[in-house]
C-alpha cells in the first residue's frame, strides 16, 4: 500500500526536500505540484512560501535536465518575490546550459547586486565574460540586455526567507576550475587580466573591497597565471573577514610563486582569525626563511606562539 501524502502545505514540501535529498527529483517535483495545487485549492495567499515552492521545483527540474520547465518556475518565484537569490541562480544556470549567454549573464550580475560574496554568481559572471566575448566580439557588453537595477532593501533578502531545508546543488565547480586551469590564455587575454588587476587595485586604495574583488575575479578569469592577482584578491576577502577565501586565494598565489610574501602573510593571518594557530604559525615560519626581518612577520609570530601556549 503506498503511503498516505501529507494534507498540509508544509507536510508536502518538507517530503518534497526529502526526496530532493535522496536524488529523487522526478518525485519531489510531484510533491511541490501537490503543494502548490492545495495553496490554490485554499485559497491561501502566501507569497513567499509559493515563491519558494516554485523555486524548489524548479531545482528539481535542473537536476533533471528540463532549463526550459526550470526558467518558467523561477521566473515564477521572481514574480512572487523579486531578487530571490536561489531562483535567480537556478535560472542562470538553466539559461546557460540552453547557450543563452546573455541572459545568464544578467541574472549572474543580478545576483552579485544582492550579495556580492555569492561565489557561484562571481564564476558564472567570469564563464558568461568569456562565452560572450567570443560570441559577440569585443563589443558585447553594447549587445546585452539591461541588468535590472535591485533595490537596497532586497539586499541579501533571501536570508529572512523560508529555509528550503537543503543546498544549492553542487555545481561540479572541480571541472569549472580544471578548464580554466588548462586554457592557456592569449596575449590579449593577459593584457586584459592585466589592465583589469590595476583597476582592482585602484579600488583597493579607494577603500572599494567588493568591488575590487570583481575586477581581481574577472581578470583571473581571462589569465590565472599571475600569483599577485589571487593575494591581491586575498587582501580584500581578509578586510571583509572572508577568511576562508583568503586562505583559498593564498594557496592559489603560493601554487604559482612559492616565495610570494604577502600571500603566506595574508594567509597566516586568515588562518590566525579561523583559530588555526598552527597553519597560521607555519606560513609565519615559510616567511621568515624567505625575510628573516620582516618586522609584521615577526609581530604576527609573537601573537600566534601566544595563542598556541
Amino acid at each position: 500500500m503506498a503511503p498516505k501524502l501529507p494534507d498540509s502545505v508544509e507536510g508536502l514540501r518538507a517530503a518534497g526536500n526529502l526526496s530532493f535529498r535522496n536524488g529523487q527529483f522526478a518525485e519531489a517535483a510531484t510533491l511541490y505540484s501537490l503543494a502548490l495545487r492545495l495553496m490554490l485549492e485554499r485559497g491561501a495567499s502566501d507569497p513567499k512560501e509559493e515563491s519558494v515552492l516554485y523555486s524548489n521545483r524548479a531545482a528539481c527540474h535542473l537536476k533533471d535536465g528540463n532549463c526550459r520547465d526550470c526558467i518558467k518556475d523561477c521566473t515564477a518565484a521572481l514574480a512572487l518575490v523579486p531578487f530571490s537569490i536561489k531562483p535567480l541562480l537556478r535560472r542562470a544556470s538553466a539559461y546557460e546550459a540552453l547557450e543563452k549567454y546573455s541572459l545568464a549573464y544578467v541574472d549572474y550580475k543580478t545576483v552579485l547586486q544582492i550579495d556580492d560574496s555569492v561565489q557561484s554568481a562571481l564564476e558564472g559572471v567570469n564563464r558568461m565574460t568569456r562565452a560572450l566575448m567570443d560570441s559577440l566580439g569585443p563589443e558585447w557588453r553594447l549587445k546585452l540586455p539591461s541588468v535590472p537595477l535591485v533595490p537596497v532593501s532586497a539586499q541579501k533578502r533571501w536570508d529572512s526567507l523560508p529555509s528550503e531545508n537543503h543546498k544549492e546543488p553542487a555545481k561540479s565547480k572541480s571541472k569549472q576550475i580544471t578548464t580554466a586551469k588548462s586554457r592557456v590564455p592569449s596575449s590579449g587575454d593577459v593584457e586584459r587580466a592585466r589592465v583589469l588587476k590595476e583597476e582592482g587595485n585602484e579600488l583597493v586604495k579607494k577603500g572599494n573591497h567588493k568591488k575590487a574583488i570583481e575586477k581581481y575575479s574577472e581578470s583571473l578569469s581571462f589569465s590565472n597565471l599571475e600569483s599577485a592577482t589571487y593575494s591581491n584578491r586575498a587582501l580584500c576577502h581578509l578586510i571583509l573577514k572572508q577568511y576562508k577565501e583568503a586562505v583559498k586565494d593564498c594557496t592559489e598565489a603560493l601554487k604559482l610563486d612559492g616565495k610570494n610574501v604577502k600571500a603566506f602573510y595574508r594567509r597566516a593571518q586568515a588562518y590566525k582569525a579561523l583559530k588555526d594557530y598552527k597553519s597560521s604559525f607555519a606560513d609565519i615560519n615559510s616567511l621568515l626563511k624567505i625575510e628573516p626581518r620582516n618586522g609584521p612577520a615577526q609581530k604576527l609570530q609573537q601573537e600566534v606562539n601566544q595563542n598556541l601556549n
